[in-house]
């Protein structure tokens, strides 16, 4: 473990956002395509009684390979896969006004309601959103709470559709960086496990470590559900009773950090996330603001090619990298 005496606050880590690359492959979904030429005259369109309902295909459709039910309507953000397994079993869902069924795929022909109201698929490609999140101590990171704490997504700026998915989550009492998607298959694939996306944080002890307990942790402990390890464990120094120490994981389980310290007797007076993957947590970024990731930094993400040199395109990401402050919506 190096002993260098810190230089910096670390609570002020790097500017760089993202890499070039991520593992593993993203989604499919990507820019919207263009318009195809104008469709055919009404009376060449397939009649309604012939089948499902033609409303809404358009050029980007075509080749479209149907997809299960509850991976679309998850992917769309209407709730997650369990749910919509709920919904179908107590025939909510109505798939051409026929009920749903478990496994049932659809494809851009098709039409969807839920309650009764037609959901607004698009199967044609789109560029998922990110956001970035200075989550702040004492926000819960959840919907819903029987306690009534405020939670993050009463910050997070509203969708005209879809809902936001949090990629990981952060404990109440832990601060730093939450990403957000509205895209259900770019948020499994940052955090599934095989991408081993590594998590950095910002570690205050009460005392400091010896070397025998540093050893131990970044060869591997032994915790209730399984063992654990940091990947890397870097001194910053600190004055009096704390202590600072920079650590990396691998993976994400519920209190890790503070449950990994707890094991060799320290105890975390604060944690901070400043990294999640090739993502960096901006000095600019305080707490309780969020940002957007521009367009380039999504498709890294998301594993899809990059695009030519466009000036307005560099004109829009330049907007949507503004860092913003939501007020807490209540109710």
């Amino acid at each position: 473990m190096s002993t260098t005496k810190k230089s910096r606050s670390p609570l002020r880590p790097p500017t760089k956002r993202t890499a070039e690359r991520t593992p593993g492959q993203g989604p499919t979904s990507g820019a919207t395509h263009p318009r195809g030429p104008a469709g055919p005259q009404r009376a060449e369109k397939p009649g309604r009684a012939g089948g499902p309902a033609s409303r809404g295909r358009n050029r980007a459709d075509e080749g479209v390979e149907p997809e299960r039910l509850q991976k679309v309507l998850a992917q769309f953000g209407l709730g997650s896969r369990r749910q919509i397994e709920a919904w179908i079993e107590e025939g909510r869902l109505l798939v051409n006004d026929e009920p749903a069924t478990l496994g049932q795929k659809i494809g851009p022909g098709d039409r969807v309601k839920f309650n009764g109201k037609l959901v607004p698929l698009r199967f044609a490609p789109r560029l998922p959103r990110l956001l970035m999140y200075h989550k702040p101590e004492g926000e819960i990171v959840s919907r819903d709470d029987p306690q009534g704490r405020p939670s993050v997504f009463e910050r997070l700026p509203l969708l005209n559709r879809g809902r936001w998915i949090a990629i990981g989550r952060l404990d109440f009492n832990t601060s730093g960086l939450l990403l957000f998607t509205n895209d259900g298959a770019l948020a499994n694939q940052l955090m599934h496990p095989r991408y081993e996306l590594e998590r950095e944080y910002a570690v205050r002890l009460l005392g400091r470590l010896g070397d025998e307990q540093a050893a131990s942790l970044t060869s591997g402990i032994q915790l209730e559900d399984g063992p654990a390890r940091f990947t890397s464990l870097r001194d910053e120094g600190g004055e009096g009773a704390n202590h600072w120490y920079r650590v990396t994981l691998s993976e994400g389980r519920n209190r890790e950090v503070r449950r990994m310290f707890e094991a060799v007797g320290l105890t975390v007076s604060r944690l901070m996330r400043v990294r999640y993957g090739p993502v960096s947590l901006p000095t600019r970024l305080k707490r309780g603001m969020w940002m957007e990731l521009p367009e380039s930094e999504v498709r890294a993400l998301a594993g899809l090619p990059r695009l030519g040199q466009d000036p307005d395109r560099a004109a829009r990401e330049a907007r949507q990298s503004r860092v913003r402050r939501t007020v807490a919506r209540t109710g």
